[in-house]
């Protein structure tokens, strides 16, 4: 069955501290589930798109957990492999009081270094409408980035779109790292998702405009750069487009923030709707994504967005 998107990417453990503050006084946590490019999958599924997620999980209970979770989640997961020897990866997140944090990874043996190139079904690439890749998944190691270049020729052979979101964690690599490995990726792709930090990593500028025009010379058409608190600025069919901020109604948990908006975009480029339209649905998403705990708690169902964009009646009883 034809998807609507697919995407590639490590999934991880998560736990979450029961309280906030220094993760070093923290003595219990809650098991989630999290990864960036899994994260957007779960954000579109909820929204009514028909998804898939390529992969591998250890051959462990945690794995078991994960893929079942994909599964309740409607997330297609026929490309999704489990290894021996190779243990799901986890993380541990620090949530301070105002909601910022840091996430500890433990990930160093992902069972998706197991993966090679000549492991991607074309077909399955071919049969979606649009491929979105990160950068954490050829910074995690191993085959990650010849897979990642491979997934992309194919997407490109096929006339799927691309969606990119750098995400650079440098926690797994360094700036030169990451600007050499991910600025190869940028002539395959059609729609960017970056913050200013990682566009100035790959182009060397932070200013909105400047990243718009140093991706329109790497040939990218349409652009979106994620300003957090300060909303999102668009590029698309030639125009620019500057989105107000919705202020959360509380700011819990900043992780997942990112996807959301990627999340929203990417609804709203398959719908084929206006940028402002585009923007200002990514935008509630991100803002809906800070008020919950968690990397995926937040992200919404498309009913929702509809109700806290003004756009549907919430019915209480």
């Amino acid at each position: 069955m034809k998807k609507d998107m697919i995407t590639i990417g490590d999934a991880m453990i998560t736990l979450n501290p029961s309280i906030a503050g220094p993760m070093r006084f923290v003595s219990s946590f809650d098991r989630k589930v999290g990864g960036a490019e899994l994260n957007v999958a779960i954000g579109c599924s909820r929204l009514g798109l028909k998804t898939g997620w390529i992969s591998r999980l250890g051959n462990d209970e945690f794995g078991r957990f994960i893929y079942n979770f994909v599964r309740g989640e409607g997330i297609d997961p026929s490309e999704v492999n489990f290894v021996d020897g190779y243990p799901t990866s986890l993380n541990f997140k620090e949530v301070m009081e105002d909601g910022s944090g840091r996430t500890f990874y433990y990930r160093e043996k992902s069972p998706t270094q197991t993966m090679t190139s000549d492991d991607l079904n074309e077909d399955y690439i071919k049969n979606a409408k649009l491929l979105h890749v990160t950068g954490v998944f050829p910074a995690i190691g191993g085959n990650n980035v010849s897979i990642i270049q491979r997934a992309l020729e194919i997407a490109k052979k096929h006339n799927v779109l691309v969606s990119f979101d750098p995400n650079i964690r440098l926690k797994l690599w360094n700036k030169q790292q990451a600007k050499e490995t991910l600025s190869e990726f940028l002539p395959y792709v059609d729609i960017l998702l970056t913050g200013e930090e990682e566009a100035d990593v790959l182009f060397g500028v932070s200013d909105p405009d400047a990243i718009i025009e140093k991706s329109k010379e790497a040939g990218i058409s349409t652009i979106a750069v994620k300003l957090g608190e300060r909303g999102s600025v668009g590029h698309k069919e030639g125009k620019t487009l500057y989105a107000n901020p919705i202020p959360p109604s509380k700011v819990v948990d900043t992780v997942g923030a990112g996807d959301g908006f990627d999340t929203g975009f990417i609804y709203g480029i398959l719908n084929e709707w206006s940028l402002e339209k585009i923007l200002k649905f990514a935008n509630m998403i991100g803002s809906m994504v800070v008020s919950i705990s968690g990397d995926n708690e937040g992200l919404p169902y498309l009913e929702e967005v509809e109700i806290q964009l003004g756009e549907k009646d919430r019915v209480e009883r």
